[in-house]
Formats: structure tokens, sequence, C-alpha cells
């Protein structure tokens, strides 16, 4: 099998997550806001909604944090077997491991500067948000195909 479809079997897997994760967040979001705010209507699934019915408001922001651990782990299982497929060896494991550590603690920076400057949540929310998606799967497969014209590219047209 070429390179390039098994790392496009690879970002259509992160991509279906992605949407798996997005679906089960805003339901959740919804759900939250629905306990916290004694709302009267919630606008969740109903099938989400049947699934976290009498949840308390704070096992329901854990299971956020855990769903979004999980996600985080995913998409590092998935950035780390893209750049083993694009690539043809694990060499770049470390970086990516060290890389997805280094942007979870920024965002935890830039979390708790939030105390002081509010507008740092944004930002903390937007990297963690990266980690969770498969913006980090685009990025190495942009970087295999940077480095397809030299001559240990990774995706030629010589692949099979």
């Amino acid at each position: 099998m070429p390179k390039w479809v098994g790392g496009l079997l690879l970002l259509l897997v992160a991509i279906l997550l992605g949407a798996a994760r997005e679906f089960l967040f805003i339901n959740l979001n919804y759900v939250i806001d629905f306990v916290e705010n004694h709302r009267e209507v919630s606008y969740a699934h109903s099938a989400f909604r049947a699934l976290v019915n009498g949840w308390s408001l704070s096992s329901l922001v854990l299971l956020k944090w855990l769903l979004a651990l999980v996600f985080i782990a995913v998409m590092l299982g998935l950035s780390i077997a893209m750049a083993r497929v694009l690539f043809g060896d694990h060499r770049y494991r470390k970086i990516i491991l060290i890389g997805f550590i280094a942007i979870g603690a920024l965002a935890l920076v830039f979390h708790l500067a939030a105390a002081g400057s509010p507008a740092w949540e944004g930002v903390s929310v937007k990297l963690l948000h990266a980690l969770q998606y498969p913006v980090v799967l685009l990025f190495i497969w942009a970087a295999a195909l940077i480095g397809r014209d030299s001559p240990e590219g990774s995706i030629s047209e010589t692949d099979n």
C-alpha cells in the first residue's frame, strides 16, 4: 500500500473521531449548562440526555475532562502512527510526544494566566482543542509533503 493511502486512512479515522468528539462535547456542554444554570429545557440530544440523566455537575465536568484526555491520547497515538506511516520509522515519536506535552503545558499556563486576564482562557481552550482534533496530523501530513522532494523524502511518486 502506498504511504499516502495509509496516511489518508489515518487522517480519515482522525476526522471521524473529531466529528464524534464534537457531538459528545456539544451535548455535554448543553447538559452542563442545563444542570449548572437550572434551566427548564436542555438542548442536548435526547439519547445523550438519557445517558447522563441524573448526573451531578461535578460528575459531568469530570466526564468532560476525562473525555478530553482520551481524545488527546487517541490523537497522539494517531499522530505517531501517521508519522510512522509517512516517514517509515518511529524517529519522530519522542518529538511528537514532547510537542503534545508542551502544548498541553502551555495551555495550562494560559489557563492560569486567565485568572488575571480572562482573554487567555480562549487561547488555552484553542490549544487544547488543537490536541483533541486532527490538527497535528495535518501538520505531519504537510511536513511529509514538504519533505518529499528531498533525497530521503517520505511521500514520493515511486512509493508503492
